[in-house]
């Protein structure tokens, strides 16, 4: 049961509040057929979804942020997603749900994601969380991004809560490394992208969940 007044929570975006996946997946295959390569399909995408530009140009073209190719192929695949962002990404189920749950229990939350500020703000808008969130931090917004701290200090600032009483929900490595470097406990979203890297139980978080409204019945205790 969640007690009111006991905590704040900030969201990670992608792949916990929302599945872009298939519009990041869908510029990424744009982008291959503009370069003479074929498609990849979702599956072999998605768990590079939270690792943005990075992570999907990786996953299409097997290249590293150091090769020459790379910025280009970034800028043009940037250009593409912008066009589509709100296109097939959805809120996860029992998003909408858990987000009522917590307003009911007049829980303050927010956003803080490594998204720049020109991708965040018209899908956050898109997917109806705009009007809801209470505070929204993109990866422009503080000079760092996760797992660097200051996002997640940036908007418990921003709450008007101490960071140890905030809770930091993502589903990536680095949204851990960020809420342990911030004094904040962590849910891992086990429903998310997870990336290809150490299992999630290897992270460090202080509890997963399997399905969003999981957080709703951990906020009191967690």
């Amino acid at each position: 049961m969640i007690t009111p007044g006991h905590t704040a929570v900030l969201f990670d975006l992608d792949g916990t509040l929302v599945d872009s996946a298939p519009d990041l997946a869908g510029a990424l295959n744009q982008l291959l057929v503009e370069e003479g390569r074929s498609p990849i399909a979702l599956e072999r995408a998605r768990p590079h979804t939270s690792s943005g530009a990075r992570g999907m140009i990786g996953a299409g073209f097997g290249i590293s942020g150091d090769d020459p190719a790379y910025p280009a192929l970034k800028d043009r695949f940037l250009d593409i997603y912008q066009s589509r962002l709100a296109l097939d990404s959805r809120v996860f189920d029992g998003v909408h749900a858990l987000l009522d749950r917590l307003d009911a229990a007049s829980i303050a939350w927010g956003i803080v994601t490594n998204k720049a500020m020109r991708f965040t703000e018209p899908l956050v808008a898109a997917l109806g969380l705009a009007t809801r969130t209470r505070v929204v931090v993109s990866g422009d917004t503080t000079p760092w991004a996760k797992p660097h701290p200051a996002p997640l200090l940036h908007g418990a600032e921003q709450l008007g809560w101490a960071p140890e009483r905030c809770v930091y929900v993502g589903d990536d490595l680095r949204d851990v490394q960020a809420a342990q470097a911030a004094n904040m406990r962590s849910i891992v979203a086990l429903y998310g992208y997870l990336g290809e890297g150490l299992a999630p139980e290897q992270w460090g978080g202080d509890v997963s969940v399997r399905h969003p409204l999981e957080i709703a019945d951990l906020i009191r205790t967690h």
